[in-house]
């Protein structure tokens, strides 16, 4: 029952700070969501702006659960460890592309943060998968929605 308590603790621990993260990126957001954003040319698919923040919130909840069900492992595991830096370096680069996109109004830079975030998610995923497969497919959607914010920030580089 120790260790079930344990990762319950690790899972809100990691949820907590996922939803910070994402709190901190959406003061970034804030700067320019209602006033530049919309002056933007965006394509046809992009979703409507009430989406995003539910489905942000959606997947750091996954990807906090995730990181939380690796963290239970034990910090003593090499693999634990390798994929925790992974997680940790791109969900400060998840909230890097907030602040260069919408905080610095760059849309070009913002692509190749993007980039480096697809990259390291699929190191982290990886990683995660050599520790829990239940950890690494709840980064699976994260994935996914990430792809497609790559798209739209590349039509977005496009039009304008």
């Amino acid at each position: 029952m120790r260790a079930r308590k344990k990762t319950y603790q690790r899972i809100a621990i990691s949820v907590a700070v996922c939803l910070l993260v994402g709190a901190l990126s959406g003061f970034a957001t804030q700067s320019s969501v209602g006033t530049w954003y919309p002056g933007l040319a965006k394509p046809a698919f992009t979703p409507p702006d009430w989406l995003f923040g539910p489905v942000w919130t959606a997947l750091y909840i996954g990807m906090g659960i995730a990181a939380g069900l690796v963290w239970a492992r034990g910090l003593h595991h090499v693999w634990v460890k390798t994929a925790l830096y992974y997680f940790g370096f791109q969900l400060l680069v998840n909230g890097g592309w907030s602040v260069v996109f919408f905080g610095l109004r760059n849309p070009g830079a913002a692509l190749w943060v993007i980039g480096l975030l697809l990259v390291l998610i699929i190191l982290t995923l990886r990683a995660f998968r050599v520790v829990s497969k239940k950890a690494a497919w709840l980064l699976v959607p994260y994935l996914i929605w990430v792809l497609f914010a790559s798209l739209l920030n590349l039509r977005i580089v496009q039009l304008n």
